[in-house]
């Protein structure tokens, strides 16, 4: 059966996904310089034939997923009402997904197709039907949850996430959103399937009992 999996979530050892003030020029927000640091490093690695843990993790993040799921600010920086509809998301006219994305935003616009398969859509439908329309765009694949915080959030309160893999920074923030805030009953359920570092951060991946 087909799952809604999380991958690469980066967190501090605080707790914080982000920081404060997202913007254009700082996507992550302030107080988390370098939280991502690892990921970037190991994608690079990839990309030239490296291996390692990092990159053994970000890779399984692409393997058998047909869609994904993330949040208005994970596309993009702006908030509110669209002024107009000329941004397209941070990653430039072939985005990296080559399949169906689901923007969640009570802004809603027409579906955005890119190049390289990649198509975006605008929805503030109840997060089930998000996902079952998901699932259905990945014709029997695994969908996978992005961020940002808010979004997993929700999803994680619905009990809906099935793999949850956190990489956890050496770093404290002291401030900005938490990933796992705010989620009542959420988290019941989940044990860790695995826990393990690397020389930059802490692999811990969780999935349903």
């Amino acid at each position: 059966m087909p799952k809604l999996r999380a991958h690469n979530l980066t967190i501090t050892l605080d707790g914080f996904a982000t920081g404060t003030d997202q913007r254009l020029d700082a996507p992550f927000g302030d107080g988390v310089d370098g939280l991502h640091d690892w990921m970037f490093a190991a994608m690079r690695d990839r990309a030239e034939g490296r291996t390692g843990i990092d990159v053994d993790f970000v890779a399984r993040s692409e393997e058998n997923i047909g869609a994904t799921i993330m949040g208005r600010n994970m596309f993009g920086p702006l908030r509110g009402p669209w002024q107009d509809e000329s941004w397209t998301g941070w990653w430039g006219d072939n985005p990296p997904y080559h399949h169906d994305v689901f923007v969640r935003t009570h802004h809603l616009r027409p579906s955005l197709p890119m190049e390289g398969g990649t198509t975006f859509h605008f929805s503030d439908e109840p997060v089930e039907t998000v996902l079952e329309r998901a699932f259905d765009a990945a014709a029997g694949k695994d969908v996978r949850i992005g961020g940002g915080p808010d979004t997993v959030q929700q999803y994680l309160r619905a009990q809906l996430v099935d793999e949850l893999h956190l990489a956890i920074a050496p770093m404290l923030a002291g401030r900005g959103e938490r990933l796992l805030d705010n989620l009542g009953d959420g988290v019941d359920g989940y044990r860790v399937a695995e826990l393990t570092s690397s020389a930059t951060v802490t692999h811990a991946v969780l999935v349903r009992r």
